[in-house]
């Protein structure tokens, strides 16, 4: 679900406002862990774990692999307490939100 654009009209002129992505379980952020390639495997195994769907997409830097996905705010301290539990510091989660959307018309 997305949250209404609101439109207001002035002297002839139509401004509408950005509005954020909001879901049943609220804003929807991007979610970033970056890894060693080694722990790839690894984290990916920690994230197909969770109870909830995450779409991971994959990027490789030099000594470096970073996953984002898109996902529910109120549900970011179940990512963190997933990956402490499997040997991940929370502090390697960035979170993101994600740009306002203008619905066209």
């Amino acid at each position: 679900m997305w949250s209404a654009v609101n439109e207001i009209s002035m002297a002839g002129f139509s401004i509408q406002e950005l509005t954020e992505p909001v879901g049943i379980e609220g804003e929807l952020v991007s979610l970033r862990v970056s890894v060693e390639p080694r722990l790839l495997e690894d984290l990916l195994e920690v994230l197909a774990r969770l109870d909830f769907p995450v779409n991971p997409q994959i990027s490789h830097r030099p000594a470096q692999v970073m996953v984002e996905f898109p996902f529910s705010s109120t549900r970011v301290d179940d990512v963190r307490d997933a990956l402490s539990n499997h040997g991940f510091s929370a502090f390697s989660l960035e979170v993101n939100r994600v740009p306002a959307l203008k619905r066209h018309s």
